[in-house]
């Protein structure tokens, strides 16, 4: 069985080396949707809880929300890198508050104290979804991630391998230490 959830995105970005239209610096609404397999867990009588596979999701994927992400070898990055520095926001300011971890990855590294990540490739719909399977793959039990971002889609299948031991009151992944992060219970 599967559970969904939905995350929205807005960000900015460009097509570097692209011709048309794309190559420029544009403003996207995204909708990603995350697609968990497991077996249903009978004390809660689902497979897992969509308001937790959002929030796991969320604490990394907020990093591209309001964001503004570029290739790596894209000549604009130094020049925004610089302005941000100028204007003593490269570091992050007290209101800068809805980001994620940093992290660092083949695909991606996220700064979120200046609302940038910078990826390996042209971030396309197919792009974004290997960058979250990646970031999410040992979190979550994806079987499928769909991603639309204005009249673009791609949607990819995973097969699923993880064993997240969950919380039979409450259906969320049970902490490192054999307790429940919501609800306390100890596994005997």
């Amino acid at each position: 069985m599967r559970s969904i959830t939905r995350l929205d995105l807005q960000y900015a970005h460009r097509f570097y080396g692209f011709q048309g239209e794309a190559q420029y610096l544009h403003g996207h609404t995204g909708v990603l949707t995350i697609e968990v397999e497991d077996s249903v867990e009978p004390g809660v009588n689902m497979v897992f809880p969509c308001n937790e596979i959002q929030k796991t999701a969320w604490d990394v994927l907020k990093n591209f929300d309001h964001a503004l992400i570029l290739r790596e070898d894209d000549p604009l990055l130094p020049a925004i890198l610089d302005v941000y520095e100028k204007q003593g926001i490269k570091n992050g300011t007290a209101r800068n508050t809805m980001k994620g971890p940093a992290f660092k990855t083949d695909l991606a590294v996220a700064y979120p104290d200046c609302r940038v990540v910078v990826t390996k490739e042209t971030l396309t719909v197919e792009g974004m979804i290997k960058i979250v399977y990646d970031l999410l793959k040992d979190k979550l039990n994806i079987a499928k991630i769909t991603f639309t971002s204005g009249v673009n889609a791609g949607s990819a299948e995973f097969e699923t391998k993880n064993r997240i031991d969950r919380c039979p009151l409450c259906g969320v992944a049970m902490g490192k230490d054999g307790i429940c992060p919501k609800c306390g219970y100890r596994k005997h």
